[in-house]
This record gives structure tokens, sequence and C-alpha cells, in this order.
């Protein structure tokens, strides 16, 4: 591929953008590299390591495509309709149900672009899954770690994406400790469904590890760390997945969502996307 720049035109140009644009990059693809690719184009040999100059030259473009090819490899992890259909079947729930809480509670994407699932680092929780292993949060807290360690909810220090990994990384790397890397991936929500890691022994994973490879696996490993979650944990004296089963939208949702359930208005998301998948 040709050596391309800011303001370089051509067909090359439009087969770059749309690699881009394929690669969640926010471009106009046309054959024009303008201002909005030059961007795009700096953005990505940051997150990858490349020297940063906006140049599309051979190792940028020899990335680029690596990671268009990973993207393609990647979709392969994705729910199907069979995979629906066999949750149905495996929990006694009504198929449209099923495809209603997939559209409404998942990420839309169980997996980034990297081929890593998606995560969610919590501070908060970190300092709590600390403390249960016995380790005192505040002799680990300094300047350099209170973006990734605190003792309230916060989501000031979200960076979202692949940037969660950073914190991820981060907190692991705070003490040589096992128990500190097995609290912080205890920390973070993981997958489509963002089931806590602290859950790994009580939905029956041997460990946090064992867990967490099952979430790189496949969506439907991401389907059925959900199922076991519905299915354990009750709720106004019920287990969750039988308010699914009855259709109670509030309740499913309340339970699943915590209290702020009717602010984001999941109860009747939820319906709504039932009654679309049923009609």
């Amino acid at each position: 591929m040709q050596l391309l720049k800011y303001r370089s035109r051509g067909q090359a140009v439009f087969i770059l953008e749309e690699l881009l644009v394929k690669l969640g990059y926010k471009v106009k693809v046309s054959e024009f590299f303008g201002k909005d690719t030059d961007k795009a184009v700096r953005d990505f040999q940051l997150e990858n390591r490349l020297v940063v100059d906006g140049l599309v030259g051979a190792k940028t473009w020899s990335k680029i495509i690596a990671k268009e090819q990973e993207l393609f490899d990647f979709n392969d992890k994705f729910l199907s309709e069979q995979d629906l259909i066999l949750f149905a079947e495996a929990n006694n729930l009504e198929l449209s149900v099923v495809k209603a809480v997939n559209q409404v509670e998942s990420r839309g994407k169980g997996f980034l672009i990297n081929g890593k699932p998606v995560i969610l680092f919590e501070g908060h929780v970190f300092w709590r899954q600390l403390n249960e292993r016995g380790i005192n949060p505040n002799t680990l807290l300094n300047s350099d770690t209170e973006d990734v360690l605190y003792k309230k909810w916060t989501r000031k220090h979200y960076l979202g994406g692949v940037k969660e990994y950073t914190r991820l990384e981060k907190a692991t790397s705070i003490s040589s400790s096992s128990a500190v890397k097995e609290a912080a991936y205890s920390s973070a929500s993981w997958g489509a469904f963002q089931i806590m890691g602290y859950h790994y022994e009580s939905l029956g994973y041997t460990s946090i590890d064992d867990f967490v490879v099952k979430m790189y696996d496949h969506e439907r490993e991401h389907l059925e760390a959900f199922g076991r979650f519905i299915s354990i944990n009750s709720f106004r004296g019920k287990k969750i997945i039988s308010w699914l089963r009855e259709k109670n939208w509030t309740n499913f949702a309340h339970a699943y969502n915590g209290s702020g359930y009717k602010q984001n208005k999941y109860d009747t998301k939820l319906q709504t996307a039932y009654d679309k998948f049923s009609s």
C-alpha cells in the first residue's frame, strides 16, 4: 500500500477510511485524507504503540489490516440465534423474553475491538475486595492509585472501552501479591451482561481466573454467567429468573439494575422489546 498522509487523495484513502470505520473510528469515507482521518490515524497509532506522526506507511498499514482481521475473527464470538434458543429452552424461558433481555440488558457487544471482553473496573469494589482479603486499602492508597482505589462509588475515573484494561492492569500492579490481583479481577464487571467478578464462586466457577477465561471465550459464556446469576439470586422472595418467567418487568429490572431502574426506564424498555419480539 502507498504512503498516505494529511491531504492525500485517491482510492487508497477510501480503503483506509473504510477500515478505520470498521475499527470504530469516526471518519467520513471519501477519497480525501482530511482532519478527521488524520485524527483517527493518530489515535490508532497511539493506541497501538506506533509512532504518532499521522503517516500511514508500511507499519501502520500492516497494523490496521491485522486489527481488521482480528475483528473478523472475533465476530465468531458473538451470540447467534441458536445460542438464544438453547438458553431459552435450558432455562424454561420464552424466546422473546430472552431476546428482550439480550437487547436491553447487554452492552450490545460483549467484546472490544481488540477481542477482549468488555469490562468496567470499579475502584470502590476493589476497596472492599481488598478488605475482605485482610489487606488494608489505606496502605495502598496514594496520588498514583486514587483513580483505581477509592472508598465510595464515583464515575469520574471511568475511561471506558479498552482503557478500562489500563485501569485493571494498574490495580493488579499495585502489589505483587496474588491476593491483590485476585481482588482486582474480582472488582470489574465482565462481558455483555456486566457480571461482577466477585460473584465467581457463587456462580460455580472454580476461581476468578476460571471465570475470566470463560469471559474471554464467547458471548454464550457471558449469557451462561447471566443465567447462573438470575437463577441463584433472589428478589422479593423469588429467584430473579422467576420474575422473567412471569414477565414481571418491573421486579426483574429492579432486581437486576437496582433502584435506578426507573430513572433509566429499564422496565418499559424491556416491555417494548418483548412486544417487538413476540409480535
